[in-house]
C-alpha cells in the first residue's frame, strides 16, 4: 500500500489543518504535528488554544534560549503565553471540555477507521504516558480533525475499514487530514476533499484500506 507520491510534510499538514481554524473558535491541540498548527493560523483570525493541563490562550512555541520551563503545554512542550492567557485547575479545564465549550480538538492519531473510530493513546505492550485528555476531548468538542501519516514506516495504511488498536472514541472523527490529503468521514465511508501536492486519487485510493466513496 505504499505510495511515492510527494505529499505534504509535517508543516505543511500542520498549515493545512490550520485553515480549519474560524475566527472566534476555542480549540485544542494534541501532541505531535497538532502542535504546529499554533504557528500557521491565518492572518486576520483569532483563536483561543487552550491546553487540558490548565491554560486558555497559548501563543506560539518560544524561540531558543527563551523557554520557560514552567510553561509548557499537555505534551511538555515550553510554549509562550499571550497578554489575555488564563490559567486554571485540571478539573476547571476538562469542565471546559466536557461541558462543550471548546469547539474544535485537532490531534493525532495511531488509527482512524471509515466510520470515525480513533485509536490514539497506546500500541499494546508498549509504555505509554498515559490516556490524559483524549478521550474526554473526542467526547467532548464539537469537531474533531485528525492530522496523521496516511501509512506506517511499513507502508501499511492507518486509514482502515476497522481500527485493530485500542478505541479513543467511537464515530467521533469528523475530518482527516493525511500527508496524501483531505477525507471527510460521510455515511459509507470516506469522501475525499483535497489531494496533497503531487498526490493523484489513484495514489491516496492504493494507500487507503478504508472505503473512500464517491
Amino acid at each position: 500500500m505504499a505510495t511515492d507520491a510527494k505529499g505534504w510534510d509535517r508543516n505543511q499538514m500542520a498549515a493545512r489543518a490550520a485553515q480549519e481554524l474560524e475566527d472566534g473558535m476555542y480549540v485544542n491541540l494534541g501532541i505531535g504535528i497538532p502542535t504546529l498548527v499554533s504557528n500557521y493560523i491565518p492572518e486576520g483570525v483569532q483563536v483561543t488554544l487552550q491546553s487540558e493541563n490548565g491554560m486558555l490562550g497559548m501563543g506560539p512555541f518560544p524561540y531558543e534560549g527563551e523557554e520557560d520551563p514552567d510553561l509548557i503545554n499537555a505534551g511538555k512542550q515550553t510554549i509562550t503565553e499571550l497578554p489575555h492567557s488564563a490559567y486554571f485547575d485540571s478539573a476547571q479545564s476538562f469542565a471546559m471540555i466536557r461541558g462543550g465549550k471548546i469547539a474544535m480538538a485537532i490531534l493525532g492519531a495511531m488509527e482512524v477507521a471509515e466510520n470515525g473510530d480513533l485509536a490514539n493513546w497506546m500500541i499494546p505492550g508498549k509504555l505509554v504516558k498515559g490516556m490524559g485528555g483524549a478521550m474526554d476531548l473526542v467526547a467532548g468538542v464539537r469537531r474533531v480533525v485528525v492530522v496523521m501519516d496516511h501509512t506506517n514506516k511499513a507502508g501499511e495504511s492507518k486509514v482502515l475499514r476497522e481500527c485493530t488498536l485500542p478505541l479513543t472514541g467511537k464515530g467521533v472523527v469528523d475530518r482527516i487530514i493525511s500527508n496524501l490529503g483531505v477525507l471527510d468521514v460521510v455515511p459509507g465511508g470516506l469522501k475525499i476533499v483535497q489531494l496533497a501536492d503531487g498526490v493523484t486519487e489513484a495514489d491516496l485510493r492504493a494507500a487507503t484500506e478504508a472505503t473512500i466513496v464517491d
